[in-house]
């Protein structure tokens, strides 16, 4: 992920080296004209319109129009703006000479089946305003698709503000490298689907700018396949396959504690054991029987007041605390945070770490500890780290290096943290996991993960992100067969093992 001036530099850097810009824009129009018309094909969408702006996010296009309309398409190209940057204003003059029309209002374009944007690329910071405003208003009226050249125009680059207005596009390539904008929930309706045109960057050249390689990294199935457990030696048993302990649930929330087992079962874990209030144990021993459930003292309010004193918290390669716990379990959050082993803290264990100050009871903290946090959390336990927000890469990695735990904010895009500055991004996600639940799940896959021994070798932010990932990917599966609309929290669980399948190559 770069910013805009990060990216203005690798270019630079690239411009240096003899890369002429114009070269490199027929190369980047070229891959984003190709991907246009295998997505959008000539049969289906004949008429296409291109927005042409001032820039080389303009030049851009206007290549796309030509490569277009040497393929058969029939292009109109509205161009708002008369003056041209040099490079820009020759393809211009091009493509006038090859009979494509040139309009400067916005209008004619409306019968086109598809639209595409290269007003403004990466960089834009003033606010569209005047007629160019208007038609992007206007454009958002329409009902065709819409693809963007880099981002959609009127989105910052670094923080995914609405600069006045904002095309809102079916579809963004990415040119090159993502832009942070691609991670801010706030530009994410504005995005769309977003893929990236990769123009092959030399790596040295991004490395001179941004660091080591390992600075920020985007979790993919080919990364989660080689750090998710999923093949064991031949001779091994329960206790060498890990051992969890997940205290959640009360009376009221009961559920939290089901599905936060449901995720750790998923992950494998050798021994999962369940502490919850007295009165949940036959419910939770009728869900999940290969279990070991405690049940504890309760409050009058049904909540765990204690762990039982049969409890060796020294016993565990991990604890997952939280999920239906309540407020009222404020001495068993405190009395887990002396543990000496990983914790994973969400909801309700949250909520109490902030009532008892987030970062002095952390630095107290020996073993490592994981923090699941959406935004409304993280900005109870990180107070000072939240006005960096709706930045969440910076927010997070800033908490992380505060609190020296791993930070994993939840979001559209998860952005996960350690106390060395790196950031594990998670790119792909679905909505349909915005439902009562989700989190519990992947505490519990997340718990499930960091109590297997066989892991304790690769860092554990990486297996925090695999978690994320595995989560994400069983949620856009779900979807898919399920519809977004029936992906309640229980179902969620139920695809975590087919993602395992999927990554396996083992059919249905």
């Amino acid at each position: 992920m770069v910013t805009a001036q990060q990216m203005r530099e690798i270019e630079g850097r690239i411009f240096e080296a003899g890369m002429p810009v114009a070269a490199l824009m027929e190369k980047v129009a070229g891959l984003t004209a190709a991907r246009i018309q295998v997505l959008y094909p000539r049969s289906q969408y004949h008429r296409v319109g291109v927005l042409v702006g001032p820039g080389h996010n303009g030049g851009d296009a206007l290549v796309v129009a030509r490569e277009l309309h040497f393929q058969g398409y029939d292009v109109l190209i509205y161009r708002p703006i008369a003056k041209l940057k040099d490079l820009t204003a020759n393809h211009a003059q091009y493509a006038a000479s090859l009979g494509i029309p040139f309009y400067e209002q916005i209008q004619p374009l409306h019968q086109c089946d598809l639209i595409v944007d290269g007003l403004f690329g990466f960089g834009q910071t003033r606010s569209l305003d005047g007629e160019v405003a208007d038609a992007v208003n206007q454009l958002n009226q329409w009902s065709q698709p819409v693809v963007s050249i880099d981002l959609p125009s009127g989105i910052h680059t670094d923080t995914g503000e609405v600069l006045g207005t904002a095309v809102r596009a079916t579809r963004a390539f990415c040119l090159g490298l993502w832009k942070l904008a691609f991670l801010q929930d706030q530009a994410l309706e504005y995005i769309g689907e977003a893929e990236l045109i990769d123009f092959d960057i030399p790596p040295m050249d991004v490395w001179a700018i941004l660091g080591q390689p390992a600075g920020m990294q985007r979790m993919t199935a080919a990364m989660a396949r080689d750090l998710l457990p999923l093949s064991r030696p031949a001779v091994t048993h329960k206790y060498k396959q890990g051992q969890l302990l997940a205290i959640c649930g009360s009376r009221k929330y009961s559920g939290g504690a089901i599905l936060t087992a449901l995720g750790a079962r998923a992950s494998g874990v050798g021994m999962l054991s369940v502490a919850v209030p007295d009165s949940l144990k036959p419910l939770l021993v009728s869900h999940l029987p290969e279990a070991l459930i405690i049940g504890c003292p309760e409050t009058p309010e049904g909540a765990i007041a204690q762990l039982p004193d049969a409890v060796d918290l020294s016993d565990y390669h991990a604890i997952a605390c939280g999920p239906g716990l309540t407020r009222d379990a404020t001495p068993v959050v405190q009395s887990v945070l002396e543990a000496e082993c990983t914790l994973v803290l969400d909801a309700d264990g949250l909520n109490i770490l902030a009532e008892l100050r987030t970062i002095p009871t952390l630095l107290r903290r020996q073993a490592p500890t994981v923090l699941t946090p959406h935004v409304g959390e993280f900005k109870r336990l990180f107070p000072d780290s939240s006005e960096l927000l709706p930045d969440g890469v910076s927010a997070v990695r800033k908490a992380s290096q505060r609190s020296k735990a791993i930070v994993l904010l939840k979001g559209a895009r998860t952005a996960i943290a350690h106390l060395g500055g790196a950031v594990w991004l998670i790119p792909e996600s679905t909505p349909a996991l915005a439902r009562g639940g989700s989190g519990d799940v992947l505490t519990g896959l997340i718990g499930g993960l960091a109590a297997q021994p066989a892991l304790a070798e690769q860092p554990l932010e990486a297996t925090v992100a695999a978690a994320a990932w595995w989560h994400a990917q069983a949620g856009t599966l779900a979807a898919k067969e399920r519809t977004e609309l029936g992906v309640d929290a229980f179902t969620l669980s139920q695809y975590l093992i087919p993602v395992v399948r999927s990554l396996l190559g083992i059919c249905k």
